[in-house]
């Protein structure tokens, strides 16, 4: 049976976005262990891995500050070894995503012709 409308994306299906390596440390609000450090590695428009997980779980809910969209909470969607990865609560707007990865990225990323 084939539904008007297309498909709708499923949580797995949008972790094939683009991820923009970054460097970029934030001090997030968690319910249980108060402020932690993170240091964010990557981030796309649907999320952001972290690599010092030690004291986090599947599950947890975080609460951090990006530039342009502000506080926004991230939901822990895994973890490996010290690496997790996060859902943001929303979805971010393409123009304020583009200038987040703008403002984090240690270095622009070069292009081979």
């Amino acid at each position: 049976m084939i539904v008007a409308g297309g498909a709708h994306l499923s949580v797995p299906d949008m972790r094939r976005s683009t991820r923009h390596p970054v460097n970029h440390t934030v001090v997030a609000e968690h319910r249980d262990h108060g402020d932690v450090s993170m240091r964010i590695v990557n981030i796309s428009a649907q999320g952001f891995m972290i690599d010092n997980a030690e004291n986090l779980a599947r599950g947890d809910r975080v609460l951090i500050r990006l530039p342009e969209v502000g506080r926004i909470e991230g939901y822990c969607m895994w973890t490996k070894d010290n690496r997790a990865g996060f859902q943001f609560e929303r979805l971010l707007r393409l123009d304020s995503f583009a200038s987040i990865v703008e403002q984090l990225q240690p270095t622009p990323l070069r292009r081979s012709h």
